[in-house]
């Protein structure tokens, strides 16, 4: 099964090799065809410590690395 990947921005990296990324999606509303944005925050793994508050991430879904981390950051928007 593929790894699921999404984008987001970082918007704490006060842990110890460790980022927390919001990433926000998009949907109709079902019933009032409204277009609805839904964030939501994700811990993710930063080995080097590498990426700052407000940088645009990719995350991937790795195997549980502690209590809160299942994802881990792949790279920044600006390598892409």
């Amino acid at each position: 099964m593929p790894k699921r990947v999404l984008q987001g921005v970082v918007v704490s990296d006060k842990q110890s090799k460790t980022v927390v990324v919001k990433v926000e999606r998009r949907f109709t509303h079902p019933l009032f065809q409204k277009t609805v944005r839904r964030t939501k925050h994700y811990h993710a793994h930063d080995e080097n410590g590498a990426f700052k508050v407000g940088d645009t991430v990719f995350i991937e879904e790795t195997a549980p690395i502690s209590k809160l981390k299942r994802w881990r950051v792949v790279q920044d928007d600006a390598n892409a």
